[in-house]
């Protein structure tokens, strides 16, 4: 069974900082109100139809989350859902058909069904418990079978069900009495790779033989390890999982069910997010978090070749998937100046063709600020890595303010992706510095670690060293230097 992951990826190679970061002239550009800001479009999902013509997506443009689909070689798009007060989410078109699948709560109850629209527009709701929470999951490889998983048996966790496409009636797959969740199974239903959270860095992963009943836990004992499963093979002999077990970064882990080998089948020295392979297993999909903006890398998975892919500037690749007939791709792609726009590549003609567009047209996007990666040393000499927004307007003789920016968790991470209020704050003049403090995510295990029983002290004191670097920028006023932060940030 393949499962689409949203996987992220582009290329940015980190710099040393400097006091003199970019030949940029500084120039004045026009300045947008924070609700021009707020007025962009989301958009998400992208499955592609069984012919490859179209994609179902997700997009706010009405005011509220509705399905859309658009036609790939033209590039219309219509309407396929018109609520005006549930969000709806789309899954995926049912193989075969224009009939599609969509997830919505009812007055933002948070129980999401799954409902069946037909090309008629008639819709049925696939799962009516009252109190359940369902989630799509996939399709069987024949596409007889939707999985899904629902709470609808137990509210606190999620069985894995199975519904016949021609009687739509569910079928229990999995129940899960342990709080061990579904994280891939085979496509014959005979592997169920299993995980057991245990804590925010560490979790355990077993594999289900569900003819024999067998369970067995495949991560060691000895070390605390964080493992997520992939998927498995289509032959059903291998099971693929990314995990940091013996190293300091994520790696892809291959996992032979009949002898329990272990062998590590890609590493970097960076987090390898996702890998995918497509339908038929001729596509394998790697995506890198690289500085924090993910790179993606596509290989012939037969042969181990890279396939070469269009370079797309300063992008950052957020989702992936590959058509059944394996000759299209759908990447869902954003940066630092734009929210996420859907783009499509062919394989046969090497085309990358974009099919929304999702800056309000009352922002001249030449006007944005792109983001950069940039290193200072800390007190006890320690790279913290950072993204710097430098506003347009700054130079020498024409100093601006800055802010610096804390992000989430403790352990999230500031990337190199969009958000409307560092935007706003650099279009009216201020630079920032969103600093990645020890502690946060994307640069190993070790500085991941680095402020455990320590929040608030060393990791506060990485952002007091990153004032300091503003203040050493030639174009920063070193007396108007502030900080901002939310969740986590807003303790620091």
């Amino acid at each position: 069974m393949r499962y689409i992951l949203p996987v992220i990826s582009a290329v940015l190679l980190s710099a040393c900082a400097s006091n003199d970061k970019t030949a940029d002239k500084p120039r004045e550009v026009k300045q947008y109100t924070i609700e021009q800001f707020y007025k962009n479009t989301q958009v998400g999902g992208g499955a592609i139809s069984s012919d490859d013509s179209k994609l179902l997506v997700s997009s706010n443009e009405s005011g509220i989350y509705n399905a859309y689909e658009i036609d790939i070689a033209s590039g219309q798009k219509k309407a396929l859902t018109n609520s005006t007060k549930e969000s709806v989410f789309a899954n995926d078109f049912v193989p075969g058909k224009t009939d599609f699948i969509y997830s919505a709560d009812k007055g933002g109850d948070e129980n999401d069904h799954l409902f069946l629209q037909k090309s008629d527009g008639t819709v049925k709701d696939l799962t009516p418990g009252a109190k359940e929470k369902a989630n799509f999951w996939g399709w069987s490889r024949d596409n007889r079978f939707l999985y899904y998983t629902s709470n609808k048996r137990d509210p606190r966790f999620f069985d894995l069900y199975k519904m016949d496409t021609s009687s739509w009636t569910p079928i229990l797959v999995y129940k899960n009495e342990s709080g061990f969740d579904v994280g891939a199974m085979s496509d014959n239903e005979q592997y169920l790779a299993l995980v057991q959270p245990l804590t925010t860095s560490s979790n355990n992963l077993f594999i289900l033989d569900q003819q024999s009943k067998q369970i067995k836990k495949i991560n060691a004992d000895s070390v605390e390890t964080s493992i997520s499963p992939l998927q498995f093979s289509m032959d059903n002999k291998t099971l693929y999982a990314t995990t940091d077990e013996g190293s300091e970064y994520q790696y892809v882990m291959k996992y032979d069910l009949a002898s329990g080998k272990k062998e590590n089948f890609y590493s970097k020295n960076w987090d390898v997010m996702y890998m995918y392979t497509s339908f038929n297993e001729k596509y394998r999909v790697i995506g890198l978090n690289e500085d924090g903006r993910n790179k993606l890398y596509i290989y012939d998975h037969q042969t181990g070749k890279e396939i070469d892919f269009p370079k797309i500037e300063n992008a950052d690749i957020q989702a992936v998937s590959i058509s059944r007939s394996e000759n299209k791709m759908r990447l869902t792609i954003g940066d630092a100046k734009s929210p996420n726009n859907i783009y499509v590549y062919d394989f046969g003609s090497k085309e990358l063709k974009k099919l929304t567009n999702t800056l309000t047209p009352e922002i001249n996007g030449d006007d944005m600020v792109s983001a950069e990666v940039v290193r200072y040393k800390s007190f006890d000499g320690l790279d913290i890595p950072a993204i710097y927004y430098k506003p347009k307007q700054a130079g020498k003789d024409s100093k601006v303010p800055a802010l610096v920016w804390v992000h989430g968790g403790p352990g999230g991470q500031s990337r190199v992706n969009y958000f409307s209020l560092i935007q706003y704050l650099v279009n009216h003049g201020y630079a920032i510095l969103a600093v990645n403090n020890r502690g946060s995510s994307g640069y190993g295990k070790t500085f991941y670690k680095m402020d455990n029983r320590n929040h608030g002290d060393k990791d506060l004191n990485d952002c007091v060293w990153g004032k300091k670097w503003l203040a050493q920028q030639d174009y920063i006023d070193s007396s108007k230097i502030g900080i901002i932060g939310g969740s986590y940030g807003g303790y620091m």
